[in-house]
């Protein structure tokens, strides 16, 4: 994209933001969002296909670096360690992204349609992770449950870097993924809950 383009895409995007947090995503145009950035409406639709996608410019290359960042983790690793270094690989672009990652995440947690935008994102990037497990060799039931728990450790790793963004989003992925291990940690007896009576288990045994 020439540079007067994503020039144009970076102010569009800032203004919708600012317009967002000043009068509400419902109460916000197109036109508006257009007009604080110094362009027509035209060029707004250039960029982004409707009014919720100038929040969730990127996505694309994200889901391209999660499956590089995944395929060129360590060989060797268990998921959820490959899974660490993806996230904290990729998480460098969000991390110095965070005068607009900040005030973005508090947009869309007062706003239920871009809850629904940002569910589906979060679907559609698990769905990415389990496939570039499945890429490394491990099976599909595995592969598909680590990349759901490791995304949802991923979420609120970022939730406490935006509570505490003094650590840093690497030492809360770090804190995260830890905390992950510990509850993972293996009982003492491959079962630990007694079996209902009259269950598969107890008449097994």
């Amino acid at each position: 994209m020439p540079r007067s383009g994503l020039e144009a895409r970076r102010r569009l995007q800032q203004a919708a933001l600012e317009l967002f947090r000043e009068r509400g995503f419902d109460q916000t145009t197109t036109a508006e969002i257009a007009a604080r950035a110094g362009v027509n409406e035209r060029t707004y639709f250039r960029h982004f296909a409707d009014k919720r996608e100038v929040l969730f410019d990127g996505e694309d290359d994200l889901r391209a670096s999660l499956r590089q960042a995944v395929a060129e983790a360590p060989a060797g690793l268990l998921p959820f360690d490959v899974l660490l270094c993806a996230f904290q690989e990729t998480g460098r672009a969000l991390e110095a992204n965070r005068p607009f990652a900040e005030p973005r995440f508090e947009v869309i947690a007062a706003t239920p349609a871009l809850r629904e935008r940002e569910l589906a994102k979060h679907a559609s990037l698990t769905d990415v992770v389990a496939e570039a497990l499945r890429q490394r060799g491990i099976p599909d039931r595995l592969a598909r449950l680590a990349a759901q728990t490791g995304w949802a450790t991923y979420r609120q790793a970022v939730q406490a870097w935006n509570d505490d963004p003094e650590r840093g989003l690497e030492a809360h992925l770090s804190q995260a993924f830890d905390d992950l291990r510990t509850l993972s940690a293996p009982p003492a007896t491959r079962n630990p809950c007694p079996p209902r009576a009259g269950s598969r288990i107890a008449s097994s045994e």
